[in-house]
């Protein structure tokens, strides 16, 4: 369990380090609440960002998106509702987006950035 949890990470730092990189600024990760975790907290100009990170080795179960299933999305929603109601007045418009990241032991490093998954 210790290697996912450190490809998590690891995944976590590159999703911010890209979106800090294509000038989105990075306001809290691994935000949590009873209803669970919101991986990357960022700002886009006028746009609140909610961001679900997702970390493969390899693509031998699938592409990383296809972990994030509507019953994901439904509570990414929940969860960024739970934020916004624990930061009143420091939203506006919101988005909810995901960064696909496979992440191999040998070879280049891919970055998928999906913007407004709902």
């Amino acid at each position: 369990m210790a290697a996912k949890d450190d490809l998590g990470r690891k995944g976590e730092q590159l999703a911010a380090d890209f979106l800090a990189d294509a000038g989105l600024q990075v306001v809290e990760r691994n935000w949590r609440c009873a209803q669970g975790e919101i991986d990357l907290v960022a700002r886009d100009g006028d746009e609140l960002v909610f961001v679900e990170v997702k970390t493969r080795s390899s693509l031998g179960y699938g592409h990383p998106l296809e972990a994030i299933t509507v019953a994901k999305l439904a509570r990414l929603r929940r969860l960024a509702g739970a934020w916004c109601a624990a930061h009143p007045g420091q939203h506006g418009l919101v988005r909810i987006d995901a960064v696909a990241i496979v992440a191999p032991v040998f070879g280049a490093v891919v970055v998928e950035h999906l913007k407004r998954v709902f």
